[in-house]
Formats: C-alpha cells, sequence, structure tokens
C-alpha cells in the first residue's frame, strides 16, 4: 500500500459525506424551520467543507482536479462571461452578486464531479436527494391542509426558495424520475424502494397542490422520456397507472387550471410571463451580444417594460429569455453548448440496458427540469447545477467497458486502464471508462 493513500482517503471519504449532507439541506432546508440552526447556514458550510477537504486532499498529494472536460470549461467560461458583465451591467451590485452566487454553485458542480467517481457513490447522491425530499413535499402537504400562505388563496408552497409554488414544483419534481427508477430496480433493498415509491407520491401530490403548469409539463416530459429510453412493458403500465391516479385523485380546479394554456390571454399569470418575454425581446434587440449584466432583468422591466404592462415586475419565466436579457446571445451560446455537452451524450449512455439505469432517470429528470425551465427557470439555482453534476456523472459511469484489444494480455483479452495501489471507493481522479473500483466488476451493474 502507498504511503499516504490511506489519510487521502479518508480525506476523500470525510468530503464525500460533507457532499451528502449538502444534498440533503438541499431539500431539509433546516435552516428555515429550525431554531438557531439559520446563522450556521448549514447548506453553505456543508458544500464549503466538502469543497475545501477536495482541495487539500489533491493539493496535498499533488493531484489535479478533474474539470469534467468540455462541459467544465463551458461552464467556467459561462461563470467568467457573468463577472465580466460588471463591465457593461446596468447595475454591478446586482450583478457582483449574482456572480458570486453563479460560482458558488459552479464551485459545488466540480466538487461533485469530483467525489461522485463510482456507481456506488452515485447512488448515494441520489437518495440523499431523493429522500430528503420526503421532508419538502411534507411541508407543502402539511401547509396546503391547514391553509397556510397560500398562493393566491390556493396554490400551496413551502419554506425558503420553495416559498414559490413554480420554483417548489420544478425542483420536487427533479425527484420522481429518480425515485421511481429506485422504485422499479429489483436489485433495489425493498425498505428502499418504499421509501422512494413514497418519496415519488408525495412530490407528485406537492406538485399537484402548487397548481404549477410549467411543473406539470416538465413531469409529463420525464415521465415520456424515461419510458421511450426503458422500453419496459411493465414500467409502462406502471405511468399510466399513475397517470390515471393522478387524473382521478387530483382536484377539479387543478386541470382547470392546467386547461387554461390554451386560453392564456385571459389569465393574469400567464400573461405575466408575455411581458416578461416582451421585456426579454426588447433587452435582446438592443443589447443582442451581451447583454445588461447578470441577474438585472428585475431591474431592466423599467427600462424596456411594455407600456401596456401591469405595472408590476416580474422575472423572466424563463432561464433562456434570461440568460439573452443578462448575458447576450455569447451568454446564451455557452449556457446551451453546457446543456447539450451534458444531455448529449448522457442520452446515449442512457441506452446502456444494465449499467444506464441511473442515467436514464437522470436524463428524464433533466429534460423534465429543461421543460419547467421554459415558464419559471432560474439562473442561480441550485438545483439545476447539482442535477447536471450528476447527470455528468451518470453518463461517465455509464461508459461501456473497454472492448477486447489483442497483444497486451494475451488474444482477445480485456486491457483496462491502470489501477492505482489504493484507490477509495470513489477515488480522487475521474474514473475511465471500464476502470475497476471496489464493489464493481466488468460489466456489473
Amino acid at each position: 500500500m502507498c504511503m499516504g493513500c490511506k489519510p487521502r482517503q479518508g480525506r476523500d471519504r470525510w468530503a464525500f459525506g460533507f457532499l451528502l449532507t449538502f444534498l440533503a439541506c438541499i431539500y431539509l432546508s433546516p435552516g428555515e424551520w429550525i431554531p438557531g440552526v439559520e446563522r450556521w447556514r448549514p447548506a453553505l458550510l456543508t458544500s464549503a467543507v466538502a469543497t475545501g477537504l477536495l482541495l487539500v486532499g489533491r493539493v496535498g498529494h499533488r493531484k489535479p482536479l478533474w474539470a469534467d472536460g468540455q462541459r467544465g470549461v463551458l461552464l467556467l467560461c459561462f461563470c467568467g462571461l457573468a463577472f465580466v458583465s460588471l463591465r457593461w451591467s446596468l447595475y454591478p451590485d446586482v450583478t457582483r452578486s449574482t456572480a458570486v452566487e453563479l460560482l458558488k454553485w459552479v464551485s459545488v458542480y466540480l466538487t461533485v464531479v469530483n467525489l461522485v467517481t463510482t456507481e456506488r457513490r452515485l447512488r448515494w447522491a441520489l437518495l440523499a436527494l431523493i429522500l430528503s425530499s420526503l421532508v419538502t413535499s411534507r411541508g407543502v402537504i402539511a401547509w396546503h391542509n391547514a391553509g397556510v400562505d397560500l398562493v393566491e388563496g390556493y396554490r400551496a408552497r413551502w419554506l425558503g426558495v420553495y416559498a414559490d409554488p413554480n420554483r417548489m414544483a420544478m425542483s420536487v419534481g427533479i425527484v420522481v424520475p429518480l425515485a421511481v427508477a429506485f422504485f422499479v430496480r429489483r436489485q433495489t433493498a425493498w425498505m428502499v424502494r418504499l421509501a422512494c415509491g413514497v418519496a415519488a407520491a408525495m412530490a407528485i401530490t406537492a406538485m399537484v397542490l402548487s397548481y404549477s403548469r410549467g411543473g406539470f409539463l416538465g413531469l409529463v416530459a420525464s415521465a415520456v422520456t424515461w419510458l421511450v429510453l426503458e422500453r419496459h412493458l411493465g414500467r409502462t403500465l406502471l405511468v399510466v397507472g399513475v397517470a390515471m391516479a393522478m387524473l382521478v385523485l387530483s382536484p377539479r380546479s387543478f386541470w382547470e387550471r392546467t386547461r387554461t394554456v390554451s386560453t392564456y390571454e385571459q389569465d393574469a399569470s400567464a400573461m405575466s410571463r408575455v411581458e416578461a418575454w416582451t421585456v426579454a425581446s426588447r433587452v435582446s434587440l438592443e443589447h443582442p451580444l451581451l447583454g445588461v449584466g447578470a441577474g438585472t432583468f428585475p431591474f431592466a422591466w423599467q427600462l424596456y417594460g411594455p407600456q401596456n404592462a401591469s405595472g408590476r415586475v416580474y422575472a423572466a419565466h424563463n432561464v433562456f429569455l434570461q440568460v439573452i436579457s443578462d448575458l447576450g446571445f455569447v451568454g446564451l451560446g455557452l449556457f446551451l453548448a453546457f446543456i447539450g455537452a451534458v444531455l448529449g451524450p448522457l442520452w446515449q449512455s442512457a441506452r446502456e440496458k444494465e449499467r444506464g439505469w441511473q442515467a436514464r432517470a437522470l436524463t428524464a429528470a433533466v429534460v423534465g427540469h429543461l421543460v419547467s425551465c421554459l415558464f419559471a427557470g432560474f439562473l442561480v439555482s441550485v438545483h439545476f447545477y447539482v442535477l447536471f453534476a450528476l447527470a455528468s456523472c451518470a453518463e461517465r459511469l455509464a461508459r461501456p467497458a473497454p472492448v477486447p484489444v489483442e497483444g497486451t494480455l494475451g488474444r482477445g483479452s480485456l486491457s483496462p486502464a491502470p489501477l492505482e495501489p489504493c484507490s477509495p471507493l470513489a477515488g480522487g481522479e475521474a474514473p475511465q471508462p471500464g476502470r475497476v473500483a471496489r464493489g464493481d466488476t466488468w460489466g456489473g451493474r
């Protein structure tokens, strides 16, 4: 065993432990409802500790950080453009705050791709999100049943970032395909399958109670994507059964509001989106290349708002239009290129029958979330960057093992990537296709 490997393993495992805690905090939001916890900012603290331990381990042993190839470069360029936009921003203070927030989530992205390097760790990361979402979903359902702070008198929400029903719906919607994938997989322990089934049911219930049309469309998109990739009759029947249950159990008012998509001119909420999209189009006409500065869309409303607008200032309600307004078509190009660099290879990896089950679930989650982002996207949402980081990890781990080559280990033998003398579970470097880690075998799940 190499000297120093045990300390490096320990730091790596501690870093991964703090990363799991951070992922759980995303949905638990402990600072919002546990007295005295808010001042510690648990999500920020745990993510910072995970990143710090990762850096100490790599720098101390002269191990490079994995930048995630083209995806990481595109994301870093996008973040860099947000900082550079300070030079032409309408409101530099807002842009500075937005750029720092974006840098924080980019750091989380890089931490995830450097620590989630085995299928076992990926499963733990996904389960941390799924199980912690039970708290968010329960909070939404409880608030609805108690009639607490209902938006417009009937739309349920919860605390913190989940105080916006649309944002809550698109956030808990991420866990639905992930939870269903664990639920239908026979190799999963029955208690985990049960917990994931409950998490999926409660997340769907919370989405229904939010009356979010964008969240509902995202849920439909993720379900269709998952079925297309799975190509399994039993799972198709399961999704159809869930859809029938939603049709029967959802309140009539939910379907009535959902149907207003076709008559948006008569809906104030829908018209607010039209006004926001009008502002984004006017900004892009005057500042097509670089926009008006990261995070400044609400402030650009005073200059570019439609004359017949309601007088209120809204968010962009579309993450792509927000990027165009804030960072122009240069920013949009980087943003779309990053999304394509993640989703394209992920879709290919999802075709792996045995190793690709997590990739299929994450592909469905990514597609559904992007559809929701067309109606209520947020540029600096932690859910977006964590989801894409885990999707990137799933794509790498689902790559097929090396094909047989001649002349290395004998005719027709495998030629795996060389292993380190001491490699921790989910070790420091990004895994190479076909690399063996503890608990994995060639061609294993």
